[in-house]
């Protein structure tokens, strides 16, 4: 059989749908992401070792209640702070000092679609964080309270979360140079592991200085978790709100200043 060309397909000039842009773009990142040992380090082996160190450190005090209930509340919060803002400010930072976002930024996708992608990614990786951190906390007699509810309430608490650590993120690899991103965000993610009630109480620091950590997107995270998932309380309105706020602020900021380069 002869084919002629009025037999072929006619070209379909023009970018593709944003969703597959958005789910293109969200595979490539997970697979970069699980080839590099130093951002796997950072997501998921540093959470498991703080769970497990300090649910059997009987030195650190961590007021009334079970060791482990207080930990494994605190240290999902680290695990969204520590994939959604750090890793994943560092990362953009040297795409985009390695010219990698400028060759992006030459193709369809825009920076709302990068944005979607790369928060896509951070999902997929918090749910294998949460996974592995949650079976880790039961085998060392972790006991949520809260029922069903409690759930829902937590998958909300951390949407919010990572929007809010996302946006920060994106904002900060989007406007510094990535020396300089990659120096704070981790001086960013060392005050936040201190301070932000993740594996120390709040109620350890001054009162004057409680409410203010609360306002921060760690605290919040980190007292919202720990209020639906210790305690087995509703949904805290407060820090959801606080997330929100964050969040919408920061993707904000980040959708108006990313530079491609």
């Amino acid at each position: 059989m002869t084919v002629t060309p009025c037999d072929w397909p006619e070209p379909a000039p023009g970018a593709a749908p944003l969703p597959v842009m958005i789910g293109a773009q969200a595979g490539l990142e997970l697979r970069i992401l699980l080839r590099n040992g130093e951002q796997l380090l950072l997501t998921l082996i540093i959470p498991v070792l703080l769970l497990t160190a300090f649910s059997a450190e009987p030195l650190v005090s961590f007021g009334p209640g079970s060791r482990i209930d207080f930990l494994a509340p605190g240290i999902l919060a680290l695990a969204v702070m520590s994939t959604a803002f750090t890793s994943q400010a560092i990362a953009t930072g040297f795409e985009r000092r390695y010219g990698v976002l400028k060759r992006l930024g030459a193709t369809p996708l825009s920076r709302r679609g990068l944005i979607a992608a790369k928060t896509a990614t951070v999902a997929v990786v918090e749910l294998a964080q949460a996974v592995v951190i949650i079976v880790v906390g039961l085998a060392l007699g972790w006991n949520p309270h809260g029922g069903g509810a409690a759930i829902a309430w937590t998958v909300l608490l951390i949407l919010a979360g990572t929007a809010a650590f996302s946006g920060l993120a994106l904002l900060m690899a989007g406007t510094l140079r990535a020396e300089a991103t990659l120096a704070a965000a981790n001086l960013v993610y060392l005050v936040m592991l201190g301070t932000g009630g993740m594996v120390f109480p709040l109620s350890k620091f001054p009162p004057g200085t409680q409410s203010v950590l609360k306002l921060l997107p760690a605290g919040a995270l980190s007292d919202g978790l720990r209020s639906v998932l210790e305690h087995g309380s509703g949904l805290p309105a407060g820090d959801l709100l606080v997330l929100a706020a964050w969040g919408a602020a920061g993707i904000a900021l980040a959708v108006r200043t990313f530079r491609w380069e």
